[in-house]
């Protein structure tokens, strides 16, 4: 029965079992309670010593083997123990201890396997056991280990710091997940399908890939978990299932015998071929020397993982021996190198031979754990330690299936990431990617898939959601042809989609779908639930629906604004800087008083020869200076003209003074009122406390949440008709709060009277939706389905037709009377003249007037005096 797991998200979960497995592990667990009691009960320790040294005086020490005999990869794991323990012992021939094999053949059953673990424990007396290499549950598998406090060198299950005694003689799940996502990073696919075999051997990968595709934002869009039972027909009819999907990025997790019967199905429906890629884990790669030539040729395309051995001098002579050996033994074998389980149980053997010749005596196992924690040395799998329970990782090399064999193509390690193998040189020269040229893709292609292909043909349309609205006709304007059947769409949102769907480098088939008395909400569930693909129009990007769709990039301006109607022309609008009366008063004030100090000083001058005027005649003068004030070419000229009829220093200082007065003053106001005339003043036209806002929950949402008129009325309003008679004299509505796009298509239908005050970018604008986005902004957008790949390439065409002005020409044709409008806050800066900002002028002016007056009197009275004694002085000498 095939058993089917569906995730659209990165999270995949794992601790989903079926009835199935449940059964499985509860007589597991009773068969597991039964050997617990039995090794309690009869585990002794042989204390004849006798037993344990042959006839050279060797101290014996008992190593267990548990492997499928029949397995190519039994028997080569099997050859090369037996050649690492000739080998060893050739080359330290005076060590005092010798390892003696007690083999066992699980036949690849995992119960033979655990009651050959039980039997070697108990009846054997063995000190270590290699192997299996079929998968036995780890936590099962270590308490074994532990009870007994013999160590446990695995092929299949994983160790842990909780299990001591069992060590993992394999990659790490982990690593094996972080090179997967590399390789697909690396092709910027960012969709994958995982195959798996519903198994927990399978399984055991699922979080760890999980996780690393996720931290390069790659995501699971199917997960298929096939049973190692599965038939023909239900392969058949899943791989049909992952055919409907737009993904063509698939991983596959099964054992080789499994995946020899997927993939032909796959060939047979065609998914073995141009636009499809396959990866293939290292517990799949074998299929890829598969004695079947069928399959063989089946899977030319995929590429595959394989754990990298550094190539030696020692490995190129153990792969002699072996080659020797096993193909004296295996003439159906095409096999060609030494598979690297068998390398890594070559390398186990020496570190277990070194170790017990330390320990010296048998049957110490917290003595040899000891010993083989430590050990370090040169093997033929490169650096081998066993530190952490596991081997350590050199990474993977990347084949790749070409020519009814496997080329290397590429490596990866976990430091450096991906690397190519140099295409000419057969050394391991390493490049900074792996390079699609590198690389035969299925179909004999040498152009990297695209990671996803378009499910629509031209009897299979996309179906594209359209909403069928009476109003606001100018972004969507839908049109049904009864007796053809044919849907069309007219408008700026419409121009747009046309615009890109057009320029694509594919055909896209799709027909409209109109709806209506539907929101923009009940198309997004649609497109979530498959009903329609995608929603053209004038749809806006929220974070409630990002959860269930993706969105394109936005094509028009963020954010929502406040409409009001233009205040009407006004004769008087040049006083308006001038709207301060104390100004007014202080500065006319100021201009009698100068002109009273400048009489006054002109008078107190006894040696003016100059006919002394008029209070008239100096208020008359100063009048004059501030009236060429006005134009400044001829400023410095009339004072100069003016200054000459000033008798007295002192008048003309004080007429200098009241020129910088006067300079400032008209520099202030013409200032003021060039920016009144620049940037026009829109107030709002009545004061009737109402807002309205674009009908809609959304819109209303906004106004009270994020624009903050919780103080005044709301009203919905449903057509450009409508705003502009709630804006009229007659209308009821102070402002409209509206998305900017919409506002701006108003004011484009109703120029001059109306225009846009302020703005807040609070939503995102408009785009196509698909599935999914996260932000909450509000332009206009399209929606897709998530996983659509037409969202990253409308997306670019989107950006592209804004660079060439594309765009801009279609605003320019929908936004055809626009006139550019400058966007202002909606607290508007007080523009008129203060005395608060010119206060201190007329206090320097007074105060200069003052202090004039003043050493004028004074200088009057000097001179007065000197003349009043002059005067005696002249009488008395003419009396004398």
């Amino acid at each position: 029965m095939l058993n089917v797991r569906v995730t659209s998200n990165y999270l995949v979960p794992t601790n989903m079992v079926h009835s199935e497995h449940s059964k499985s592990s509860l007589c597991l667990l009773i068969l597991l309670c039964i050997l617990d009691h039995a090794l309690c009960a009869q585990y002794v320790p042989s204390q004849n010593k006798n037993q344990n040294i042959n006839i050279n005086n060797d101290i014996l020490i008992s190593m267990g083997i548990i492997l499928d005999m029949e397995s190519p990869i039994g028997k080569s794991i099997h050859s090369c123990i037996t050649m690492a323990i000739s080998d060893f012992y050739a080359l330290n021939h005076s060590y005092k201890t010798r390892i003696v094999l007690h083999t066992r053949d699980s036949e690849g059953d995992p119960v033979k396997a655990l009651s050959a673990v039980d039997h070697l424990l108990k009846n054997a007396k063995v000190q270590a056991i290699i192997g299996p290499e079929t998968y036995l549950p780890s936590k099962l598998l270590s308490l074994f280990a532990d009870k007994a406090e013999v160590p446990i060198f695995s092929f299949a299950s994983s160790s842990s710091r909780e299990n001591p005694y069992l060590f993992q003689i394999k990659q790490d799940e982990s690593i094996m997940a972080k090179s997967i996502a590399a390789l697909v990073k690396s092709f910027n696919w960012r969709n994958v399908i995982f195959i798996h075999e519903d198994t927990e051997d399978g399984r055991e990968i699922l979080p760890y890939l999980a996780e690393s595709l996720q931290d390069k934002n790659i995501c699971i869009s199917y997960r298929s978990a096939i049973s190692a039972s599965a038939t023909h027909d239900s392969i058949t009819q899943e791989l049909r299932k992952i055919m409907t999907f737009h993904t063509t990025v698939i991983i596959l997790h099964v054992s080789p015998s499994l995946a020899s019967s997927l993939i032909l199905n796959a060939k047979r429906l065609e998914m073995v071929s141009e636009g499809y890629a396959w990866i293939l884990t290292e517990k799949t790669v074998d299929l890829l020397r598969s004695t079947n030539f069928t399959v063989i040729e089946s899977s030319q395309g995929a590429l595959g993982f394989r754990s990298y051995v550094p190539p030696s001098d020692r490995l190129h002579i153990l792969t002699t021996k072996w080659h020797n050996f096993f193909y004296g033994n295996n003439f159906t074998s095409i096999t060609k190198e030494v598979p690297v389980p068998a390398l890594w149980a070559y390398d186990t053997i020496w570190a277990l031979a070194e170790s017990v010749e330390k320990v010296g005596v048998p049957h110490n196992g917290s003595m040899l754990l000891h010993e083989v924690l430590k050990i370090r040395f040169k093997g033929i799998t490169g650096d081998f330690q066993l530190s952490e329970g596991k081997v350590l990782s050199n990474g993977y090399e990347i084949m790749n299936a070409v020519d009814n064999g496997e080329r290397r193509v590429g490596y990866w390690t976990l430091s450096k990431g991906i690397r190519r193998a140099h295409p000419h040189i057969n050394i391991d020269r390493l490049y900074p990617s792996l390079g699609s040229e590198a690389v035969v893709w299925p179909g004999g292609s040498t152009t990297a898939p695209k990671g996803w292909v378009l499910r629509a043909t031209p009897s299979k349309k996309l179906k594209f959601g359209v909403q069928n609205i009476n109003n606001f006709k100018y972004f969507m304007d839908i049109d049904h042809d009864v007796e053809k059947n044919v849907t069309t769409a007219t408008g700026f949102s419409a121009d747009v989609f046309y615009t890109c769907i057009c320029a694509l480098p594919y055909k896209v088939p799709y027909t409209f779908i109109s709806f209506d008395n539907v929101s923009i909400d009940d198309l997004v569930q649609k497109v979530y639930n498959e009903e329609i693909d995608a929603v053209i129009g004038d749809s806006t990007i929220l974070a409630n629906r990002s959860e269930y769709v993706d969105f394109t990039a936005t094509y028009t301006d963020l954010g929502v604004g406040t409409l009001v109607r233009i205040k009407k022309k006004d004769v008087w609008f040049f006083l308006k800087p001038l709207l301060d009366i104390y100004l007014c008063l202080v500065a006319i004030g100021s201009l009698i008083f100068n002109a009273l100090v400048v009489w006054a000083i002109e008078r107190m001058n006894p040696d003016s020869k100059v006919s002394r005027g008029t209070f008239n005649l100096y208020l008359s003068k100063m009048l004059l200076l501030s009236e060429i004030e006005f134009n400044q070419g001829l400023t410095m000229i009339c004072f100069c003209i003016v200054g000459d009829n000033l008798s007295r220093n002192l008048s003309k200082f004080i007429m200098f003074i009241w020129f910088i007065v006067l300079l400032v003053l008209f520099t202030s106001y013409d200032a003021f009122l060039t920016s009144l005339l620049t940037v026009e003043q829109f107030e709002s036209a009545s004061e009737r406390g109402i807002v309205g806002f674009h009908g809609g929950d959304f819109m209303k949402g906004v106004t009270v949440n994020n624009l903050h008129f919780e103080n005044w009325n709301h009203r919905p309003y449903y057509s450009y008709e409508a705003y502009a008679h709630a804006l009229s004299k007659d209308g009821e509505a102070d402002a409209i709060v509206d998305e900017i796009p919409y506002i701006k298509m108003f004011l484009s239908r109703y120029p001059g009277d109306y225009a846009l005050v302020s703005s807040q970018p609070i939503t995102s604008g408009f785009a196509f939706v698909s599935t999914p986005s996260s932000s909450s902004l509000s332009t206009i957008i399209m929606i897709f389905q998530k996983g659509s790949p037409l969202v990253e390439d409308l997306s670019r065409e989107i950006a592209r037709i804004r660079l060439d002005g594309t765009l801009r020409s279609l605003e320019n044709k929908w936004y055809e009377n626009q006139i550019p409008l400058p966007s202002r806050n909606s607290t508007m800066p007080e523009l008129s003249l203060t005395l608060d900002k010119l206060g201190g002028l007329f206090i320097i002016s007074a105060a200069t007037s003052t202090l004039a007056l003043i050493i004028s009197f004074f200088y009057l009275l000097h001179v007065m005096v000197t003349e009043g004694f002059n005067y005696l002085a002249i009488d008395g000498l003419e009396g004398f």
